[in-house]
């Protein structure tokens, strides 16, 4: 199977422009064969914590009609997309959710950030459940930025069957995480790990993109750089 990693410059507080966006890499990477296409951290509105904080219309519902375009992009070019943007929980707050938008743009599962990080916990609830879904006789775990720093996650990954675990992330250039964590999950945990990572300025600081995976040996498999949009594939299973 053929997945893509991918990295843009989400515009805050767009959604409009960043489903545009997603939707856009959806069609170009399955038109390349990828069959799981993965974006960053609140790809669809930026990370921009107190934008969201503040501005209620940002916060989505997992059948949102304003995803309609990514959904027929899935469906398309038979592709699943694991989009993270803020989604309501049930006591009205959102997460920090990854929707994975099956090929036939149904929803297969939600994830909710468990671990939250700075001004995300005035902000979001926290998820208290792993995120799993299967596709094509592969498991996929799933699992968003400060989460990776927690090895439990992985380690279950790994016990639940699953071959690749997918990260949704916001990082910069000064983050430690290419080096100490993503190549450490794979290789202790014996997974496949696919990052969608951001480029441009953010809440956080300013995205360095080198979106892209590791093999389950901890070595580098695809890199998309660090200055351009798009996305890289690979190949796993």
């Amino acid at each position: 199977m053929i997945i893509a990693a991918t990295q843009f410059a989400p515009v805050a507080g767009d959604l409009d422009a960043n489903v545009r966006t997603v939707a856009d890499l959806v069609r170009a990477a399955g038109a390349e064969g990828a069959r799981v296409v993965v974006f960053a951290e609140l790809c669809l509105t930026g990370y921009e914590p107190s934008l969201i904080r503040d501005s209620p219309a940002l916060v989505l519902t997992e059948d949102d009609p304003r995803l309609e375009p990514v959904r027929d992009a899935c469906r398309a070019v038979s592709a699943a997309a694991v989009v993270n943007g803020p989604v309501r929980t049930d006591d009205g707050r959102p997460a920090v959710t990854s929707l994975v938008i099956g090929p036939d743009g149904s929803l297969l599962t939600r994830y909710d950030k468990r671990h939250l990080y700075g001004i995300e916990r005035e902000v979001f609830a926290p998820g208290a459940t792993d995120g799993r879904f299967t596709l094509d006789g592969l498991r996929f775990a799933t699992a968003t930025c400060y989460d990776n720093r927690f090895p439990d996650l992985a380690e279950r990954a790994a016990a639940d069957g699953c071959t690749a675990y997918l990260a949704s992330s916001v990082l910069g250039a000064g983050n430690d995480s290419f080096e100490t964590v993503y190549p450490v999950r794979a290789r202790d945990f014996g997974l496949y790990v696919v990052l969608g990572n951001v480029l441009g300025a953010n809440e956080d600081g300013t995205g360095c993109g080198r979106a892209g995976a590791w093999g389950p040996d901890g070595a580098r498999l695809a890199d998309a750089g660090g200055t351009e949009p798009g996305f890289v594939l690979t190949e796993i299973g």
